[in-house]
């Protein structure tokens, strides 16, 4: 079982808005779906002994499970919560306060140090000094080191041209490599986790088939990305996506200089956590 305290299960209640019995807008379906992504069947018997509602099943489910499996669903539902968020284009529904005492939350669930509060906001981020590090030293073949080296060369130029897009696209396109080869250099760590993705069969899917945000969730998960490096990698995952024309037309967004900037320094961010020099 987790051990989550009375008052740590006060604040998840609240930010997950349990209170009447739904947990944020899942739908029976949106729920399910959102714990098969966990390998977590969350309306197994055994997590519905206290009723069947989401919310109880949410319960039963911190109850019975060990704090590292818990913290990285909570994880992932908290990232939901802030992206419907700015889906709807809406300020945070609950104080930020909750917010950043739910972030330790989790983070102590996953074993990791409360994250000053400066490190969650975007101006904080931008403020702090981030270096790209020794490229030899990130898990990757030296042809695929020199197309990084290219690109982030490439990823400059179109920050001081003011092409946005083009910065966020490369930004994402070197985050999901970096990633990607981290996982094939240590494969027996990365399909062990718990965020690991499965193929029908219950076996790990090849990595060249897990999605960014499984890489990205995974590599936190092992201690290869930090906990605020992987909501920010988020943050640039999703703006990675309006490389196809719609998803930028139904979010409605455009990107500017403050967005790619944010970008650029998760990406710094991420290489220097993953050569080991952060």
């Amino acid at each position: 079982m987790s051990s989550l305290t009375h008052i740590d299960k006060h604040c998840l209640e609240k930010i997950f808005r349990m209170e009447s019995g739904y947990v944020l807008n899942f739908s029976d379906r949106t729920f399910s779906e959102f714990f098969d992504q966990y390998n977590v069947d969350i309306y197994s018997p055994k997590y519905q002994a206290s009723g069947t509602s989401k919310a109880n099943t949410l319960r039963a489910f911190w109850e019975l499970e060990p704090d590292q499996k818990v913290g990285i669903v909570l994880s992932g539902m908290l990232d939901y919560y802030e992206k419907i968020c700015n889906i709807d284009d809406r300020e945070m529904d609950l104080d930020r306060r909750l917010l950043r005492e739910v972030r330790d939350i989790i983070g102590r669930l996953n074993g990791q140090a409360p994250i000053p509060h400066s490190a969650t906001t975007e101006d904080g981020f931008l403020d702090r000094e981030f270096t790209v590090p020794n490229l030899q030293k990130l898990p990757l073949d030296a042809q695929v080191v020199s197309i990084i080296e290219a690109r982030l060369a490439e990823a400059r130029l179109a920050l001081n041209a003011r092409a946005h897009l083009s910065v966020i696209f490369l930004c994402g396109s070197v985050l999901e490599a970096v990633l990607l080869g981290s996982a094939q250099r240590n494969p027996a760590t990365f399909n062990k986790a718990i965020a690991t993705p499965k193929a029908e069969n219950g076996k790990p899917k090849h990595f060249h088939e897990w999605s960014l945000a499984q890489l990205i969730d995974v590599a936190c998960e092992v201690g290869v990305l930090k906990i605020d490096i992987k909501k920010f990698s988020h943050g640039l995952r999703d703006f990675r996506n309006y490389i196809h024309p719609h998803a930028q037309m139904e979010s409605g967004f455009t990107p500017d200089e403050h967005t790619a900037k944010v970008c650029f320094q998760v990406l710094k961010a991420a290489l220097a956590s993953v050569a080991g020099e952060r």
